[in-house]
């Protein structure tokens, strides 16, 4: 029997490598005859078109490889943004219907209702032509706490005078955040295995601040801080998030947190109330109750759902194309096209990208999943 499994799964796997292999023998064929060349030798050559945003420099001389490289750059800033928002917000709602309070249960339920059943492409459109579209221009922005504009042309905030020190204090952000989090896994096991915390316990909560302060002292003065000012009829200095930016990121936040709200409360509501009772007769406040208590239960029943959401939100990103925000499918698989006729290798090279965003996505937070349930098992 189990030779026999084996012969059928390799003559699947034959037949599958044959189909393959014809597809592959048809497209050469097709291609040479419309004498279309093939290869990726078009990377190298100059672009010759403009981009509205980018995070790395960038003019026309710029070549197609290093034009999907600042097109994935793009993409992997939405995607980040709106997840680390979309989780904040979803977050809040489903507190927010799990409420005691009738009318804070009844804005979360409104919230959840409205935004997951209009089709994201409207939101879209919504935050772009009917709000960011219709503010005022740069003379009349709105302030927010004196450091930020929002006007028609964008969000202006401060940013640092070089952009590489930027890219520094993030990655120091991130790494603090990380291990910060292995820290305090490390103080829990200790709590569990002595019975009390280790003196140390504070320290993973101060790493994500003193990586970021650490990295700004040995920058010196090129952390220096670039203020937007009104000058002529635009802001200049700090750094302007275009209209297309700013309405994707909300769009998709806004949008994915009504699914992460429900994901939220569903696996909250799967712990069992018996839970939160023995937690107030110990004496705990129903913050702590809910975040010592049911929550870590509950990532459990979350956590896959969420990354389901997670992965759709990365997708979902694609149509940023349908306001002409230059990310990886405008720029790549639609200007980069018309202008060199790589249709094959453009389209291979745009859904290998989202093919390894997606699997590394998932490999994290299964990785994340089953740590979270390892612990859990250990605690109980």
């Amino acid at each position: 029997m189990r030779w026999r499994s084996l012969l059928l799964q390799a003559l699947a796997l034959v037949v599958v490598a044959g189909l393959i292999g014809i597809l592959i023998r048809n497209t050469a064929l097709n291609l040479e005859a419309r004498g279309i060349a093939s290869g990726f030798g078009f990377l190298s050559q100059p672009a010759g078109f403009d981009l509205a945003f980018h995070l790395l420099p960038y003019d026309q001389t710029t070549t197609f490889g290093q034009v999907f490289i600042i097109a994935l750059l793009n993409t992997l800033l939405v995607s980040l943004i709106g997840v680390v928002m979309a989780t904040i917000i979803g977050l809040i709602v489903a507190l927010a219907r799990l409420s005691s309070n009738p009318i804070i249960r009844l804005l979360g339920t409104t919230y959840v209702e409205t935004l997951r059943n209009i089709p994201l492409l409207l939101q879209l459109f919504f935050w772009y032509f009917a709000v960011l579209r219709n503010l005022p221009g740069p003379r009349d922005s709105l302030e927010f706490f004196g450091f930020a504009y929002l006007n028609n042309r964008g969000l202006s905030i401060p940013f640092p005078v070089e952009p590489v020190a930027a890219v520094y204090i993030a990655l120091a952000l991130v790494v603090g955040l990380a291990l910060g989090h292995f820290a305090r896994q490390a103080a829990d096991r200790q709590r569990v295995e002595r019975g009390r915390f280790p003196a140390w316990y504070p320290v993973p909560y101060a790493l994500p601040l003193l990586f970021p302060l650490v990295t700004l002292l040995f920058l010196g003065q090129s952390w220096d801080i670039s203020w937007p000012e009104l000058q002529g009829f635009n802001f200049s200095g700090g750094l302007q998030l275009i209209p297309e930016f700013v309405s994707l990121v909300v769009a998709l936040s806004l949008y994915t947190a009504a699914f992460v709200a429900e994901i939220v409360r569903a696996g909250i509501l799967s712990v069992q109330k018996g839970q939160m009772e023995a937690a107030q007769a110990l004496g705990l406040s129903r913050w702590n109750s809910m975040r010592l208590i049911i929550l870590p239960q509950a990532l459990r029943v979350i956590l896959p759902p969420l990354t389901s959401q997670y992965l759709n939100l990365v997708k979902n990103s694609s149509l940023a194309a349908a306001i002409a925000f230059p990310d990886l499918v405008l720029v790549f698989s639609g200007t980069a096209i018309n202008i060199t006729g790589q249709a094959v290798e453009i389209m291979a090279m745009v859904m290998l990208v989202y093919l390894v965003l997606s699997l590394s996505i998932s490999a994290v937070m299964n990785r994340y999943q089953r740590k979270t349930l390892h612990y859990l098992g250990q605690r109980s």
